[in-house]
Parts: structure tokens; C-alpha cells; sequence
């Protein structure tokens, strides 16, 4: 059984306070978007992991994707599986990709196995294995609190326009950006901003992250500045970093101004 986990960025993004539990409290709209994997499995006599495309580093079975295969096996009797996962969704790059391979996982495991879990219970699964799981259960653009798993499905008036999607490779650890930050509560109400023209978008949402980032990675600010000059509506580093995403009007092949970057484009 086949299916094709996609990417996701953040239209704005606010850490407004930090938890108890180590973990931030965070207000963001997540937009799933047409950058993908591929993920496959089939039924096997012992659980094994193949990676192709992109190299995951790291124990093979402690994958996200088998991961998510041990948290269905301890409440249901599924036998060992041969997963494959293409990587195309770089690393490390605000992108969610881990984490869609994921959830995609445990909707994949649901569906072959018949296990009729209700979406409750996807969301709880999802948040075992990170705080961007959840919103790749719904899979729709959602406005996103708490740790990201808080999700209310919201409308963003950007069909027909064009994503640009550059990563420079360079890697910024979640943790230490979270570190470098700190946390406050937006002037502006993310849901009222984001019914604003996409051209009026870059006075009210921001990236929290982008202010800390930025300067100790300025290759990462040079590229939101060279969206802008090549004429995108809107800009913004996608969560924690390090991809950088533009708006435009039209179709735009970038590749040749970003030649030493991951460059991906597709319509919204």
C-alpha cells in the first residue's frame, strides 16, 4: 500500500509562552502544500525499514515511520511490515516532513489494517510522535495553538497563486532556536490578519523565529530578501527554519537565481 506524505509551511508564526512541560505554547497557521514523499509497505515476517532518495541518518528502526508502526502494534495485532520511504522533503527544514511520513504512516496502517480509529485518537497518536503530527491527520489549512496540535480548519484566500519554496541546506536545530527566542503574544489576531491582501500580509504576520535566526544565519535573510525583489506578494521563513517560502501572482522558475539551493515551486 502506497501514499505520498506532503510538506507543510507556516504562514506566521508566534511563541507566546512557554510550558510546564518544556514545550512552548505557539499560534501559527500551518498550509499543507504539493512537496512530497513516497511511503509504501507491505506485510513481512520481521519489521524492516528501506530509505531511498534523500539518506536518513540514524538506526533505521528508530524511524518515525516505524515508530508510528510500534504505537499502533501495542493497541492493535498487526503483524511486522517492509516499509520503503522515498525521501524527497528536506531535513530539518520547517517543512514537517518528518512528521507527515508519520501521520501519513498511521493512516496508512488504519486503512490497510481496518482498524477504524477515530480522528481523537489519530490526533493522540500523532502528538506521541511530534508536535507537528496532528495537523497532517487533518491535512488542511489550519490555525494552530498549543503545541501545534490545537487545530481549527481556517480559510486562506490564496488558490491560483504560486509557491516558491527555496532551502539552502543550511540546518538550524529546533532546539536551539527555541532557545534563542523569546516567547510574547502577537498585537496582531493571526485569524483576522490572514483574510488581509496577501500584499498587506508582511506588516501584520511574522515569524517569531526570523529575529533570532536571521542574524546568525544572514544566507537564510538574503533569500526572504531576494523573494521579495524577484517580486513575491509575501515572504516568510517556514517554522523554526531553515526553509524560506514566497507568494507569487505567477509561475516562477527560480532555480537559476537560487543555484546552489533546494528550489521547489508549485501552485496553491
Amino acid at each position: 500500500m502506497i501514499c505520498f506524505p506532503n510538506a507543510k509551511i507556516n504562514i506566521g508564526l508566534n511563541v507566546v509562552e512557554k510550558r510546564n512541560d518544556d514545550f512552548h505554547n505557539l499560534e501559527t497557521i500551518f498550509l499543507p502544500i504539493g512537496l512530497k514523499d513516497a511511503l509504501e509497505f507491505i506485510e513481512s515476517d520481521t519489521l524492516q525499514f528501506k530509505n531511498t532518495g534523500l539518506a536518513i541518518d540514524g538506526d533505521p528502526l528508530n524511524n518515525l515511520c516505524v515508530k508510528a508502526w510500534k504505537l499502533i502494534q501495542q493497541d492493535f495485532a498487526i503483524p511486522p511490515i517492509h516499509i520503503h520511504l522515498h525521501k524527497v522533503i528536506p531535513f530539518g527544514a520547517g517543512l514537517g516532513g518528518g512528521s507527515a511520513d508519520a501521520a501519513f504512516m498511521l493512516v496508512l496502517l488504519n486503512d490497510f489494517f481496518e482498524l477504524k480509529i477515530s480522528q481523537e485518537k489519530f490526533i493522540e497518536y500523532a502528538l506521541q510522535l511530534g508536535s507537528d503530527c496532528p495537523i497532517f491527520i487533518i491535512n488542511k489549512a489550519c490555525y494552530g495553538t498549543g503545541r501545534g496540535e490545537i487545530l481549527e480548519p481556517i480559510d486562506v484566500n490564496i488558490n491560483g497563486k504560486h509557491l516558491v519554496l527555496i532551502n539552502s541546506g543550511i540546518h538550524v536545530p529546533t532546539r536551539d532556536a527555541f532557545a534563542n527566542i523569546t516567547p510574547q503574544h502577537s498585537q496582531f489576531d493571526l485569524r483576522e490578519s490572514i483574510q488581509k491582501p496577501i500584499t498587506d500580509w508582511k506588516n501584520y504576520i511574522a515569524n517569531d523565529f526570523e529575529k533570532s535566526i536571521f542574524p546568525k544565519y544572514p544566507a537564510i535573510a538574503k533569500i526572504k530578501e531576494t523573494l521579495y525583489e524577484q517580486g513575491a506578494l509575501y515572504a516568510s521563513m517556514s517554522g523554526s527554519g531553515s526553509s524560506v517560502f514566497g507568494i507569487f501572482d505567477e509561475k516562477r522558475d527560480l532555480q537559476n537565481v537560487f543555484p546552489e539551493c533546494f528550489c521547489w515551486c508549485g501552485e496553491l
